[in-house]
C-alpha cells in the first residue's frame, strides 16, 4: 500500500482519482488544488506518489513538479494532462515526471500506471 497526494483544480478529477487508488488498496493522504499547495503538501506529507495536474492556477503543474524533484529527486510524480498539451508533458517527462496520463480518465491505464510505479 502507497500514500498519494492528488493534486488537481478540479473536483470532480480528484474524486475520480481518489475512487480507483483507494479501490486499489493505497491511501489518499492530501489533495491539493493548486501547484503551490502540492509543493507544500507534498514537504509535509512526503507521499509515496503524486497525481499532478498540469493547468492550474497559481501554479502549474510543471513548475510544481520541478520544486517536487528539487526536494526529491526520486519523487513518482505522474502528470495528468487534457489532450493537446505534449509540450507540457515532454517538459515534464524531462523534469522527471514518471509517467503522465490523460484526461478523461481511462481506469485501467491509471490502474496501470500506479502498478508501475508501484513495482
Amino acid at each position: 500500500m502507497s500514500n498519494v497526494l492528488i493534486v488537481d483544480d478540479s473536483r470532480t478529477s480528484r474524486r475520480i482519482l481518489r475512487v480507483i487508488v483507494e479501490d486499489m488498496g493505497n491511501s489518499v493522504v492530501g489533495e491539493a488544488t493548486n501547484g503551490e499547495e502540492a509543493v507544500t503538501m507534498f514537504k509535509e506529507l512526503n507521499p509515496d506518489i503524486v497525481t499532478l495536474d498540469i493547468t492550474m492556477p497559481i501554479k502549474d503543474g510543471v513548475a510544481a513538479l520541478k520544486d517536487i524533484m528539487e526536494i526529491n529527486p526520486k519523487a513518482k510524480v505522474i502528470m495528468v494532462t487534457a489532450a493537446g498539451q505534449k509540450c507540457n508533458v515532454v517538459e515534464a517527462i524531462k523534469l522527471g515526471a514518471f509517467e503522465f496520463v490523460t484526461k478523461p480518465f481511462d481506469e485501467e491505464v491509471i490502474r496501470e500506471v500506479f502498478r508501475k510505479a508501484l513495482s
